[in-house]
């Protein structure tokens, strides 16, 4: 038996389980500030939640639950986590992701789960469960620790479990997400203090959470608004306006940006044969793929149908010619089951691709020529036979790169 069973179990059946008025009242108070909550933030929580990525989702869910951990016995902090989710469901994220919240719900009951075990461990054994002193302030603070540890594991393990293609620092996301959920919960202890003193007052407060849910999460929806959703890569227009940016950069501290530009041969066979879904699965495939071949800090982009662009900043040919095989030779070698239309399960052996490599400066001046260059050395791939890499030269023809040539015949194999 875990040791969250018995939390769960101990705190429930304990000899102050029987849930008072006010413990109902403050339930009642806390389900209704968040679910109005959710209602106000659900456009830009739709807009984070759809956008396909490989990093832990963060919301300020946890900070009414925090509270309600502090001011209800768990009996009344569980329906409270089920009713945050099951209004997700069916409101704010669409009913196609349902998994995805039994999951969430899971997580978040067992984080409360070992947190109440901590919070009676340290003595705070019956509602409310605040800070008073210096004592109880370090059990509070260790049981808000134990909720982010244990639902952060959770996350991640179930990310590694699903994605065996996603690495470690995807599973593990941004930093600053996970001061979200610190702030999260330091609000869920203040809002914990403010509803035992003055229970009026929380809906005053509900101003202050919601603007500090826009400002806590911008860069979360910047990041989701320009993420392409079949793939998780950025999309073309944020492609667009990173490019220039990075030109700048480089002009600055005298540097170089590489840019490979790839388009999936004959891709549209697998659309025409086993149907568009295969056809995304096998996108979503490559765009792993190709993040797990590229360096921290490169941008990875679907520009087109299936045409992708790498933006390498501070990259040299060499690098870029490195990083560029690369991923050739994992596209030309990897394996993927899909769902072919029939209802049957197919398999994508090899998903070969053309590509064209360009280098700022020493090619192009500008954006547009840049782009220029690394098109013209994708077609010229192309032509060439397919599966292979071209090198933008200046004032040159583009050079080919033999070393990468492979039969340009790949197998699609049910």
């Amino acid at each position: 038996m875990t040791i969250t069973t018995l939390a769960v179990r101990s705190t429930v059946s304990g000899p102050n389980s029987g849930v008072r008025h006010s413990e109902w009242v403050a339930f009642a108070v806390l389900a209704a500030a968040s679910v109005l909550h959710l209602e106000a933030a659900r456009g830009i929580e739709r807009r984070r939640e759809m956008a396909a990525n490989t990093s832990p989702h963060t919301n300020l869910k946890c900070l009414w639950i925090f509270a309600a951990l502090l001011l209800l016995p768990l009996s009344l902090v569980i329906p409270l986590v089920v009713l945050a989710y099951a209004y997700s469901w069916f409101r704010v994220y669409g009913r196609t992701v349902a998994h995805r919240k039994v999951f969430s719900t899971a997580t978040y009951i067992l984080a409360s789960a070992a947190a109440a075990a901590v919070l009676r461990g340290g003595g705070l054994t019956g509602p409310p469960r605040l800070p008073t002193g210096f004592w109880s302030l370090l059990v509070v603070l260790a049981a808000a620790a134990t909720w982010w540890l244990v639902n952060y594991a959770l996350v991640i393990g179930a990310i590694l479990l699903s994605s065996p293609e996603a690495t470690a620092r995807e599973a593990l996301g941004e930093l600053s997400d996970q001061l979200v959920v610190c702030a999260g919960l330091g609000l869920g202890i203040a809002i914990a203090a403010v509803q035992t003193s003055y229970p009026w007052v929380v809906p005053v407060l509900m101003v202050t959470v919601l603007a500090l849910h826009r400002d806590l999460l911008l860069p979360q929806y910047q990041r989701a608004a320009g993420t392409d959703e079949k793939t998780g890569l950025a999309t073309s227009s944020y492609w667009a306006s990173a490019v220039p940016v990075e030109l700048a950069r480089a002009d600055t501290l005298r540097s170089t940006v590489g840019l490979l530009m790839l388009d999936l041969d004959k891709f549209k066979e697998i659309n025409d044969t086993y149907g568009h879904p295969a056809g995304d699965e096998a996108l979503r495939a490559v765009g792993e793929s190709i993040r797990a071949e590229v360096r921290q800090g490169d941008l990875v982009a679907r520009v087109g149908g299936d045409e992708l662009a790498v933006l390498l900043p501070g990259a040299l040919e060499t690098e870029v010619l490195e990083i560029a095989e690369r991923i050739r030779a994992r596209l030309a070698s990897l394996v993927v089951p899909v769902s072919a239309t029939n209802g049957g399960a197919a398999r994508l052996d090899g998903i070969p691709a053309s590509f064209g490599a360009a280098v700022y400066p020493d090619v192009a001046g500008t954006m547009d020529q840049l782009v220029l260059a690394a098109d013209d050395a994708l077609l010229t791939a192309k032509r060439s036979g397919r599966n292979q890499i071209v090198v933008a030269r200046p004032n040159q023809p583009a050079i080919t790169d033999h070393s990468a040539d492979k039969p340009s015949d790949q197998s699609v194999n049910d």
